[in-house]
């Protein structure tokens, strides 16, 4: 009797999930509760393991397939692995790549993409550079080690089957079909040209913002706030905040809590258009945009009307960290009433959001930059911060939407006002 592995309930709105790896191959050795294939879906990359010991039997689906949910992936029989013969123990060269997870720990600093770049291509994880946080190693710093060797591109095609004058040159290689690989595809001119799929996390963030513009009618509002408040606060307060907390005291909590403060005074910006009907959310579980290597994603702090700035900032640290080394659970990424997401960490002098669909209004937060405003008739220069806020103009009108950023300045410039209001 053989144990099946099927494609279990991957979580709300996630119907399919493509296989990324094989983390056991057929006639491997496999104990109840071990991880065997991971799936990667819309949100998060997860492990599917056995719930039987046994040996790995077959796969019947291969990598970079797409499975639906009960579909079978491969079985376990009952049993235990035979152990290898001599002539492959003593035969190094019929081992298989060096795995991203052996060595030092490597792969605890390369991100997913990288491990699975790395395996492909049978490169050692030790002892590389990583360019990413944190010097974590990216798919980048991986395909460096795997462009084609500077004569590679100078080889010459075989001679056709008539002698040719040594002297003749022989001609440029054709072009090779794109591989559906991160392979490098070098070209007779000396540019190079390189094909990936777009994996599921991508194609439905593509998929997700076409459809936020077209099922929305959206519109950005603009504001800005003069951050010499906030920026006093944090230079009187961050050394003993971080002594008593343990976290350090930045920005982010600042703004959850004005916008936390903004939403209860404009209950419909923190609503859901389903149908003909508004729902009108009294909880305020706000997502926090993180930019990882294949794009952003939005954990969602729950109840941060509930949480203190130490709980706020100790909190949006642990979540970023888990997207940055892609271990956000599925529960971590769904639902989130408002987002705020924050362009000023990359430079950004404005922007406009796009919705996260349901929610009808996120806010950007940009760069801080120091320019000279007007203050009770003088020229004083002030560190300032542009703020855009788009929303679904179906729901929200402009002076609704106004006087919703507007609050948040008021907030953001008077931060004493976030502490009194809880």
């Amino acid at each position: 009797m053989a144990y099946e592995i099927k494609v279990p309930a991957l979580g709300e709105s996630i119907v399919e999930a493509t296989i990324a790896r094989w983390l056991k191959q057929e006639g491997e050795a496999v104990a109840a509760g071990e991880p065997v294939v991971e799936l990667e879906t819309d949100k998060v990359n997860l492990e599917v393991a056995a719930d039987h010991g046994g040996v790995m039997g077959a796969l019947t689906r291969a990598e970079g397939e797409v499975v639906g949910i009960g579909d079978l992936l491969g079985t376990i029989v009952p049993g235990s692995a035979p152990a290898p013969s001599e002539p492959a123990k003593a035969t190094p060269a019929a081992m298989p790549p060096p795995s991203a997870k052996e060595g030092n720990g490597a792969a605890t600093h390369a991100t997913p993409t990288a491990q699975k770049v790395a395996r492909e291509h049978g490169v050692a994880l030790q002892g590389l550079s990583g360019s990413g946080p944190d010097g974590r190693i990216t798919k980048d710093d991986v395909l460096r080690q795997v462009q084609p060797a500077p004569a590679a591109t100078t080889t010459v095609a075989p001679l056709p089957a008539e002698p040719q004058p040594v002297a003749v040159p022989a001609p440029a290689p054709p072009r090779p079909a794109p591989a559906p690989t991160a392979t490098p595809a070098p070209v007779a001119s000396g540019r190079r040209e390189e094909r990936q799929r777009l994996s599921r996390r991508r194609q439905t963030i593509a998929r997700r913002l076409v459809e936020a513009q077209q099922n929305a009618a959206m519109l950005t509002t603009f504001n800005e706030v003069d951050m010499s408040a906030v920026m006093e606060l944090r230079r009187r307060r961050k050394d003993s905040f971080k002594e008593r907390h343990g976290v350090g005291l930045g920005f982010m909590s600042f703004f959850t809590k004005a916008v936390v403060g903004a939403l209860r005074a404009f209950p419909s910006v923190n609503g859901e258009i389903q149908g003909d009907e508004v729902i009108l959310k009294y909880y305020y579980d706000i997502g926090v945009a993180v930019g990882v290597e294949e794009g952003l994603v939005v954990p969602v702090v729950r109840d941060a009307d509930q949480k203190s700035f130490a709980q706020l900032e100790r909190e949006i640290s642990a979540l970023a960290m888990k997207a940055r080394e892609g271990t956000l659970s599925l529960t971590e990424l769904q639902g989130g009433t408002f987002t705020i997401t924050n362009g000023g960490v990359y430079g950004s002098l404005m922007s406009t959001p796009i919705l996260n669909a349901p929610q009808v209004g996120i806010l950007g937060m940009h760069k801080i930059e120091e320019r000279p405003v007007v203050v009770d008739g003088q020229i004083v220069v002030r560190p300032m911060m542009y703020l855009a806020l788009s929303y679904d103009h179906r729901l929200i009108d402009g002076s609704t939407a106004v006087r919703f950023l507007v609050r948040i300045k008021e907030l953001l410039e008077d931060p004493e006002v976030l502490l009194l209001e809880g």
